[in-house]
């Protein structure tokens, strides 16, 4: 097949516009912790990005794309081998292909880190991210979107990543977040994000990319990228909206933090059913998940997990119900008249039964593999930080360094000299 230079345009934009989610995820997760670990969280996204990159080029893409079993690829591509320039995924080149399903690896990687801020060991991370995203990405990846696997042969739905992406990230981040254990003060102290317009650009931008994200992986410059695109935008607005709803009735204000995080519950949850739903499905996803989430996020005190920055509230179950609505709401105006729908659309409950068990068959995989490989992990080198580490701040212990020129907890930030002729 020939390439087909629009959908080549368009899928190189979106390339770019999802390696950008990355950076925004950085910026995000930095504004929600304390001024002591605002570097390490963003170092934990940034070192995401060649630590996958490596990882995947190495053996990544083939486990994930390359024909092969059910339940993993062949290694037919193993270091990229016989891709080139003029090989073609669909009519798309296929190098260009597998950098975009790269980028989608390394923001799946980079939003586990949210659940263990403020305490991790950097080198900890650095092992944990390739390990996982080989035997946990690649494998969901594979499972889902390959037609070889065995999800996407029975008919499982997931259009840019509810499964792969959302509840990969959020099963994983719980199984850390178990590994590691709670901060030291954890439901005694208040653990308030140290800078909300860092919050608000770190979201504006992951919305900026989530287009890309969504509507990019249609491959093609035509009116389904187009339906995907608005259905996008839909779906962060009615999820903003609904999240901060609950606040004005809870709490009595809506904030700008609910605001932030309505947003990303939005777009989590039509991630999965952007391709499959019509405007208005892309509103009831929206609103549902900015609902749910906002209400999801309070079960981590109640079970006594430290999901520092609720990926699981947010992400496991913002994908869950994008997962699920799929089942309910899938139309035969983005499927086709002979593609599957939902049971709102006469579809019955066979594809709501599929999504259910491809959730929970996928939530399970993802986190016990993730809990094995992060007590591996800390059982030889570790994976938490000392106490009194945590305490003074994982910029400076971790990094010697600190993001704000007054230091952290009361420790100046070291200056190193700067270099003179006498010195030469």
């Amino acid at each position: 097949m020939n390439i087909d230079p629009a959908a080549t345009a368009w899928l190189l934009a979106s390339t770019a516009l999802v390696l950008l989610m990355t950076p925004g995820l950085a910026i995000f997760y930095g504004g929600m912790v304390r001024t002591t670990g605002v570097l390490n969280m963003i170092m934990m996204s940034f070192i995401s990005i060649p630590l996958v990159t490596v990882a995947w080029l190495l053996v990544g893409y083939t486990l994930a794309f390359s024909d092969g079993g059910g339940f993993i690829g062949g290694l037919s591509h193993v270091g990229m081998r016989g891709i080139g320039p003029g090989t073609v995924h669909g009519t798309v080149p296929e190098l260009l292909f597998a950098t975009f399903q790269l980028t989608f690896a390394i923001i799946t990687a980079a939003l586990v880190s949210g659940a263990i801020a403020d305490r991790a060991k950097f080198v900890a991370w650095m092992v944990f991210v390739p390990v996982w995203a080989v035997a946990v990405y690649s494998v969901v990846a594979h499972w889902v979107w390959s037609p070889t696997g065995w999800l996407s042969k029975m008919g499982v739905l997931d259009y840019a990543g509810g499964l792969c992406v959302e509840i990969v990230s959020g099963a994983s981040a719980l199984a850390l977040a178990l590994v590691l254990g709670p901060r030291i003060g954890f439901k005694t102290e208040a653990m308030r994000p140290h800078n909300l317009p860092f919050v608000l650009l770190g979201v504006g931008l992951l919305w900026f990319g989530w287009f890309g994200f969504n509507a990019g992986s249609a491959l093609a410059a035509d009116g389904m990228a187009a339906a995907i695109f608005l259905n996008t935008l839909v779906a962060g607005c009615l999820g903003m909206l609904g999240w901060l709803t609950v606040e004005q009735v809870r709490d009595g204000n809506p904030t700008s933090f609910g605001a932030a995080s309505g947003v990303v519950a939005g777009l989590v949850a039509i991630t999965p059913s952007c391709g499959y739903v019509n405007t208005l499905g892309a509103a009831v996803v929206g609103l549902t998940a900015g609902i749910v989430c906002s209400f999801a996020v309070a079960v981590k005190f109640k079970l006594n997990y430290d999901d520092s920055l609720d990926v699981v509230g947010v992400h496991f179950v913002g994908g869950v119900v994008g997962v699920i609505l799929i089942g309910l709401l899938a139309t035969a105006v983005m499927t086709g008249a002979q593609g599957p729908k939902g049971l709102f659309y006469a579809g019955g409950l066979g594809q709501l039964g599929k999504q259910s068990f491809a959730m929970v068959v996928v939530g399970l995989y993802a986190f016990g593999v993730s809990y094995a490989v992060g007590k591996l992990i800390d059982r030889f080198i570790g994976f938490r930080v000392p106490a009194e580490d945590e305490v003074t701040g994982v910029d400076l212990t971790q990094h010697a360094e600190t993001a704000y020129t007054e230091g952290v907890a009361g420790v100046q930030q070291v200056r190193r000299p700067l270099r003179t002729e006498d010195d030469e």
